[in-house]
C-alpha cells in the first residue's frame, strides 16, 4: 500500500483532519481568549491557518473527485458539504474517505 501522502485521497484525509482539527482550536481556544480573556492574539493566525486548510480541502475534495469518477450527486456533494459543517470532516472521513482503495 503505497504511502498516505504519496495519494490524492490520502492528502486528502490528511488536511481535512487538520481543517478539523483547526476549527476545534479556534472555537474552544482562540474564541473563548479573544471574547472572555480578552486576548486576541490567536484569533487571527489560526483563523487564517483554518480557512486555507479550508480551501484546500475544497480544492482537493475536487480533484479525487475527478480521480475517483465520482458522481457529484452521489459522493463529492457529501464531502464538500463536510467541510461546511462543523466537525463534518471528521464523520466524512470515517464513511467515505477511509473505505477509498488507494491505487
Amino acid at each position: 500500500m503505497k504511502n498516505l501522502l504519496l495519494t490524492n485521497t490520502g492528502r486528502l484525509r490528511i488536511i481535512g483532519f487538520l481543517e478539523g482539527t483547526s476549527l476545534i482550536t479556534l472555537l474552544f481556544i482562540a474564541v473563548p481568549l479573544k471574547y472572555i480573556f480578552n486576548q486576541p492574539f490567536l484569533t487571527r493566525p489560526i483563523g487564517t491557518i483554518h480557512g486555507a486548510l479550508f480551501l484546500l480541502f475544497i480544492f482537493n475534495t475536487l480533484s479525487v473527485g475527478v480521480e475517483q469518477n465520482w458522481k457529484f450527486k452521489h459522493t463529492t456533494w457529501k464531502v464538500l458539504l463536510a467541510c461546511i459543517i462543523p466537525f463534518g470532516t471528521f464523520y466524512i472521513d470515517n464513511k467515505i474517505l477511509s473505505k477509498i482503495k488507494a491505487e
